[in-house]
């Protein structure tokens, strides 16, 4: 894979052992071109094939509807498994919205402790 890391305002995502990480920054708050941008910077990463995702959505400060419903449905594509990582109120609420919207789709887990989303992702390779 020739390109394996972007960072743009939002986030940090990288590809490492199969598995391409999306780490918010701090205090972020996503609206619906943000959304938009993460996964556009995601998918161009993943040149057309289907990746297991680490999504460490602690650092979200807020997320809008709009931004929720792309990132649940537009932004699933390409997409093997996730593995949510939160630590906060809003983070739980924003990865329940999406297990809820893409639960069909997608194995989606959320978790507090990054081993442990790890090891669930692993489970698939």
């Amino acid at each position: 894979m020739l390109n394996n890391y972007i960072e743009n305002e939002y986030a940090k995502l990288w590809v490492e052992n199969d598995i391409l990480f999306v780490v918010y920054k701090s205090d972020v708050s996503i609206d619906l071109a943000g959304a938009i941008k993460i996964v556009e910077d995601r998918l161009f990463l993943q040149e057309g094939k289907a990746f297991l995702i680490f999504c460490d959505m602690r650092g979200v400060k807020s997320a809008d509807k709009a931004a929720r419903n792309y990132l649940a449905l537009e932004g699933s594509v390409l997409i093997k498994a996730v593995a949510l990582l939160i630590n906060n109120p809003l983070s739980y609420i924003i990865s329940g919205f999406y297990l809820k919207t893409s639960k069909p789709i997608i194995f989606t887990k959320v978790f507090t402790d990054d081993a442990e989303a790890l090891a669930f992702l692993r489970s698939f390779t």
